[in-house]
């Protein structure tokens, strides 16, 4: 379990001594696999308060690699997606706002679910952006990651944002799916063409199994993230931990503490201003839904080393989430699946998107993406 999630007789920390705390009860996400008989663990490392893709602002150390030592784990839920990486536990829980639940994922080769908001109860977790926040799944097949869904799915009295969102019967489906692809020249590999290649391969693979891939405009999708990191929604990142901002802000990482403090400086009028632009974004995205089954996006585009992002940890963190961050603030679900183990020896995957509650992609069809060994 990331330690930012309750279990009950373990400290919950989300990775900050100072904020510490035991929990009586398990949350409603642990609880609910107990009693599918899961059997819990520990607790994992995590970027702290759940803030970072890179894994690597955590007093407890960063985690390794499994696929390369060299590479950042990636975050938040660096240590989750490490244990099962490294064949530790079959699953692991994490949470996801912006892509904590994906980015690693890709970055240890394993798969990595985020469920629509509010399919499963947040009761029990640290919140990052209360309204945004998702407990995800990692596992090594994506039977494994459904089958902890429907264990943990939900309505939940104890989580306001719990909403009745009956899980969809899985369909097998391959034939027939349509995958939104973005218009040529609107993906973004930082100059990565190992990545860019991957990408092209993954495509070429669903198309063999007969997939139509549509064009769509990605260009709208790359304004959300900037509501997110710039707009009204870092207050909510502030209010979790603002008392010990004031009280013992030493005890909190450094980039933490310059990312979250910008959420006191923001008005109530920046926040309905972002909120009017959201729900027009939100209208673009359902209209390009509305001729495709899910888009097919690389689930990062690119991989960094630890020294490379410890040298620009803010520069780099941005641009691990170009596909990640707007899935939340659009109401979306993802699956991000292993594609690829480049010939330097990093791995790739891509991420499939589509509305909340939506199932067409089968574990059928996503078996051709599954984890590549080492």
């Amino acid at each position: 379990m990331k330690d930012n999630i309750d279990v009950a007789g373990l400290p919950t920390t989300a990775a900050c001594p100072a904020f510490a705390y035991s929990p009586a009860h398990d949350a409603t996400s642990v609880a609910r696999l107990r009693a599918a008989g899961a059997v819990i663990i520990g607790k994992t490392n995590l970027d702290q308060f759940a803030t970072g893709l890179v894994g690597v602002r955590s007093p407890y150390g960063i985690p390794n690699n499994p696929m390369r030592g060299d590479l950042i784990p990636g975050g938040s839920s660096s240590g989750s997606a490490v244990a099962v990486s490294a064949g530790l536990v079959p699953l692991a829980l994490g949470s996801d706002t912006a892509g904590s639940g994906r980015v690693p994922a890709m970055l240890n080769n394993i798969v990595g679910l985020k469920p629509s908001l509010g399919l499963i109860s947040t009761a029990g977790l640290v919140p990052a952006w209360r309204t945004l926040d998702c407990v995800s799944v990692f596992s090594l097949v994506v039977d494994d990651a459904m089958a902890a869904l429907a264990a943990m799915a939900g309505l939940d009295d104890a989580d306001p944002f719990s909403r009745n969102r009956p899980l969809a019967r899985m369909t097998r489906v391959s034939r027939n799916l349509r995958l939104g692809v973005p218009r040529n020249g609107q993906l973004i590999f930082f100059g990565d063409k190992a990545s860019e290649k991957a990408y092209r391969d993954a495509l070429q693979r669903w198309t063999t199994l007969g997939a139509t891939l549509v064009e769509f405009d990605l260009e709208p999708f790359y304004e959300p993230p900037r509501l997110l990191y710039e707009g009204p929604w870092v207050a909510e990142r502030y209010l979790v931990i603002r008392d010990l901002l004031a009280s013992s802000p030493e005890s909190i990482h450094p980039v933490t503490r310059e990312i979250t403090i910008a959420g006191a400086r923001l008005s109530a009028a920046d926040t309905f201003s972002a909120l009017y632009r959201l729900q027009a974004l939100r209208k673009v995205s359902e209209r390009v839904f509305a001729r495709i089954d899910a888009l097919v996006l690389p689930t990062a585009p690119t991989v960094y080393s630890t020294a490379q992002v410890l040298a620009n940890p803010v520069e780099l963190n941005s641009r691990l989430g170009t596909y990640t961050n707007f899935v939340n603030l659009l109401d979306l679900c993802g699956l991000a699946l292993p594609a690829a183990i480049r010939p330097d020896d990093i791995p790739f995957g891509i991420t499939l998107l589509a509305p909340a509650a939506r199932t067409r992609i089968s574990p059928a069809s996503a078996a051709s993406f599954m984890p590549i060994p080492n």
